[in-house]
């Protein structure tokens, strides 16, 4: 998720590796914070493949500053990631929203479509943190008030997903 973060805001427009770090960090989260060991090799990967083109300038100080952008095989990587995201991008959350952020790069409604529509699959399966034998658990069958706490929280996000994924695919048909 790291590499398609970098490739969806260098998407619009250059930056410097410092902004792309502030960027990808503020979407991540405090939960999944971005360290310099993680960003930079990512970046060199891009950089290497062909994705990423690298331009150095003159900094405040004697340093140069590195500026960052897509290239045209990175900006089809990109479209390629969007359009087809793996399934562990559809089913945890975390990665699911770094896909979100960058769907609207897709220039087809019907391909974004598409990837809500696996989203929306997913959810509406029944799943569950714990489990009576293969029978998922409901908060009013869990005694423990942490565990209950994560399956009421749980509910209620999917259920404002599920009703905002019906309401965004119904309302562009």
């Amino acid at each position: 998720m790291l590499e398609l973060a970098i490739l969806g805001f260098l998407a619009e427009g250059p930056l410097h590796g410092y902004e792309l770090r502030r960027r990808v960090a503020a979407l991540s989260g405090h939960s999944r914070p971005v360290s310099d060991g993680s960003l930079y090799p990512a970046i060199n990967r891009l950089v290497r493949a062909g994705l990423l083109e690298r331009r150095a300038e003159p900094g405040s100080a004697a340093a140069q500053r590195q500026t960052l952008s897509l290239t045209g095989d990175g900006r089809a990587e990109l479209l390629r990631r969007l359009r087809s995201p793996a399934e562990h991008d559809i089913t945890d959350s975390t990665r699911f929203f770094t896909v979100l952020a960058f769907l609207s790069l897709l220039p087809d409604v019907a391909e974004q479509h598409a990837v809500l529509r696996r989203r929306l699959a997913f959810l509406e399966q029944p799943a569950g943190f714990f489990y009576d034998g293969d029978r998922p658990l409901r908060a009013a069958d869990v005694d423990d008030p942490y565990r209950r706490g994560m399956l009421v929280i749980a509910r209620a996000t999917s259920r404002a997903e599920r009703a905002w994924l019906h309401e965004t695919l119904s309302s562009s048909s």
